[in-house]
C-alpha cells in the first residue's frame, strides 16, 4: 500500500491504494489528457463510495472500456 496526501476541492485528504492502482491512475489520466489530481478530483465529485473504492472502480471501468474496444 502507499498513502498519498491531497488536497481536493480545497480540503486535504490521504487515499492509500496498491502501487499497481497508482501506476494505472496515472495512465488513465494521461489518455485524458489531464493531471492525476485533476483526474481524482473528478472522481471525488461523483463518487458514491469511499475515494479509495471509487478510484480502484475507475481503473476497472478503464481496463472494461480498453477490453471491449478490443474485442
Amino acid at each position: 500500500m502507499r498513502k498519498h496526501s491531497l488536497v481536493i476541492a480545497g480540503h486535504a485528504t490521504s487515499v492509500s491504494l496498491e502501487q499497481e492502482f497508482w501506476d494505472a491512475l496515472k495512465q488513465v489520466a494521461d489518455r485524458r489528457g489531464m493531471a492525476l489530481a485533476a483526474l481524482i478530483a473528478e472522481i471525488d465529485a461523483e463518487r458514491k463510495q469511499n475515494l479509495s473504492s471509487a478510484l480502484r472502480l475507475c481503473v476497472l471501468r478503464s481496463l472494461q472500456e480498453d477490453a471491449a474496444r478490443l474485442t
